[in-house]
């Protein structure tokens, strides 16, 4: 049945800001980063000295960034405006669809960096610790962070998914 066979108004179209107050995030990406420090507790050990440290990272297409600290014991991960970032480490920004793929394993962030579209400031050993840890954890983040939230969230990833799918068709 649809909206029309119901007579209701037709759902908005998704506008390009982001809908909902930083606020409602946080617990959300919270939990996401605890529960994959608690599963992961190895990947701790490939970052050396760069546990602890601040990272952004920037959806370029997006009104939001996200404020990494990878800290076994207080992990943090938070949406920040990008008007008032703290001090980082390294910044690594990319469109949102693209990061998504990196982080799902998909893509391979050399060829984003070389192709430029993947930007890396800030310390580079910092940035390449951090993705070393990130690909000792087996499988696919967004995939684990999708099951976290049951149906909805593999919905959404799989519409994620499809649109990124659908950039590298339009890209070749």
């Amino acid at each position: 049945m649809s909206n029309a066979d119901l007579h209701l108004p037709p759902l908005p179209r998704p506008r390009s800001g982001l809908p909902l107050p930083l606020f409602l995030l946080q617990p959300l990406l919270a939990r996401v980063v605890r529960r994959i420090a608690a599963e992961n507790p190895r990947m701790f050990n490939r970052l050396g000295p760069w546990v602890g440290c601040d990272y952004i990272i920037d959806p370029v297409d997006m009104p939001i960034v996200l404020h990494l600290r990878p800290d076994p014991d207080a992990p943090l991960m938070r949406a920040l405006s990008r008007r008032r970032l703290p001090d980082h480490v390294a910044r690594i920004s990319g469109r949102f669809l693209d990061l998504l793929e990196l982080v799902d394993a998909d893509l391979d962030g050399d060829a984003l960096f070389f192709s430029r579209d993947l930007v890396i400031e800030g310390n580079t050993e910092a940035v390449v610790s951090l993705r070393n840890a990130l690909d000792d954890i087996d499988g696919s983040i967004a995939a684990r962070v999708a099951d976290m939230h049951g149906a909805p969230g593999r919905a959404a990833l799989a519409g994620l998914r499809r649109m990124a799918e659908k950039k590298k068709v339009k890209k070749q």
